[in-house]
């Protein structure tokens, strides 16, 4: 199935999709040889595989499985056609070029909450690469294989049943510890109640109602199933650094990221990918958080 959409304003493809991948090699996201992005996804009505490429101004979009209707449909959700700008300006000159660069943002949202959620708890206090070496092993070992003709090796997220049942010694073969395999079956067993949350706000009051599950991890699932512009993910082990090096020089902490970005009320996430944009990161002045491997525990 196929589908052409003209955005009526300035678009970033790029941009509006890179959120949505979890690392080098993440089987739901591929980035083609043409350029293409190819991404799977656990639909309302099943499995499926969507590419998405830009001709000139108009995003071509082609689809595989029993999700691609679905996909279709929502293609311009997912790159930001609902995303709301106004009220949005630049309160700090050193983001008015990367805004003005970058006029092409916009946060879509996915529709898909559990998608979302288990790779946000994986990397919940670990670094990035452990993270994304468990959400590999575990879709390799339970993911399903990617309709159509993806690339090789990409997989689509399984069923929330299927997490539910997930032995421990595969959680320990994948590098997450009890607490992580805990939190992901026990919000499996709530995925129904949380993929029809109406709001962004419903949607946060049931994410955080479950153990385990708490600010930071909220705000990273809604900034993609809701597409929040204003979800902070407070609690980040380097974001209130960078946040507060880019706007005012000096490194801070959550309470005074939150203080920087108050004038932003309503788009403190927006503000946020700016600021990463930027390139500016505060100089390093010690050892990286080393990569820990369950598996050898």
């Amino acid at each position: 199935m196929e589908r052409r959409w003209a955005p009526d304003g300035p678009l970033d493809v790029g941009l509006a999709l890179a959120p949505h991948r979890r690392g080098t090699g993440d089987p739901t996201w591929r980035m083609g040889g043409d350029g293409a992005v190819w991404r799977t996804c656990r639909t309302p009505d099943g499995p499926g595989t969507l590419r998405v490429r830009v001709e000139a101004s108009t995003v071509c979009g082609q689809a595989w499985g029993p999700g691609a209707g679905w996909l279709l449909e929502t293609l311009p959700t997912l790159l930001g056609a609902e995303d709301d700008i106004s009220g949005f300006s630049v309160k700090h000159q050193v983001l008015a070029d990367v805004a003005r660069k970058h006029a092409g943002l916009r946060i879509g949202r996915t529709g898909r909450v559990m998608e979302a959620l288990v790779p946000a708890v994986l990397e919940q206090k670990v670094v990035g690469r452990e993270a994304w070496r468990a959400w590999r092993w575990l879709l390799a070992r339970h993911g399903e294989p990617a309709p159509g003709p993806a690339p090789e090796g990409m997989r689509v997220l399984p069923e929330p049943e299927v997490w539910r049942e997930i032995p421990s010694w595969h959680w320990h073969r994948a590098g997450a510890e009890a607490v992580r395999a805990r939190t992901i079956a026990t919000a499996a067993w709530h995925a129904a109640k949380l993929e029809a949350a109406a709001t962004t706000e419903e949607l946060d009051r049931l994410l955080r109602a479950l153990p385990g599950v708490g600010v930071w991890t909220s705000a990273e699932v809604r900034q993609r199933a809701f597409g929040d512009p204003d979800a902070v993910s407070v609690g980040d082990f380097h974001l209130a650094k960078i946040v507060g090096y880019a706007l005012t020089g000096e490194k801070t902490d959550d309470a005074g990221m939150l203080r920087l970005l108050a004038p932003y009320e309503g788009h403190r996430h927006r503000a946020t990918v700016l600021i990463g944009l930027t390139g500016l990161r505060p100089p390093p002045r010690g050892p990286r958080m080393a990569v820990r491997d369950y598996r050898s525990f």
